[in-house]
């Protein structure tokens, strides 16, 4: 089985949808995910596997020095080998090319392992307010 990285790859709506529910463990929901990804991105990874679409990560951008990872997700079938690690790569390694300064993440609790661990983030003070 072969696995690729795509920055900036091809994005099918639909594909993207049922990722998603897949990844995230919730009905899928249409999203026009590439007039999103044109108007609001750095740009994007798409990880497949002999064709089919097994991970994804949006990097959105404020134009400047941040990047910001949104909506990072990996099919269950391919968790824990490593795929998230290698898509949060290609992700910084974009980002960094790009002229970006610091990537930034939020993220679940339980999920801290991995970006932490696997990926290289480090711990920082944050702020958030629910709108």
């Amino acid at each position: 089985m072969t696995i690729t990285y795509q920055w900036r790859g091809e994005v099918d709506n639909a594909l993207l949808d049922a990722l998603h529910a897949d990844g995230f463990g919730h009905p899928g929901e249409p999203t026009d995910w590439r007039t999103r990804l044109e108007r609001h991105s750095l740009g994007w990874v798409c990880v497949r596997e002999d064709g089919s679409l097994v991970g994804f990560v949006n990097v959105a951008w404020d134009g400047g020095a941040h990047a910001f990872l949104l909506d990072t997700v990996v099919a269950r079938h391919r968790r824990s080998r490593g795929v998230g690690a290698r898509l949060v790569a290609v992700a910084a390694a974009q980002a960094r090319a790009a002229g970006c300064e610091w990537l930034h993440v939020d993220f679940e609790d339980h999920l801290r392992g991995f970006y932490f661990d696997a990926c290289g983030f480090q711990e920082t003070a944050a702020g958030l307010i629910a709108l």
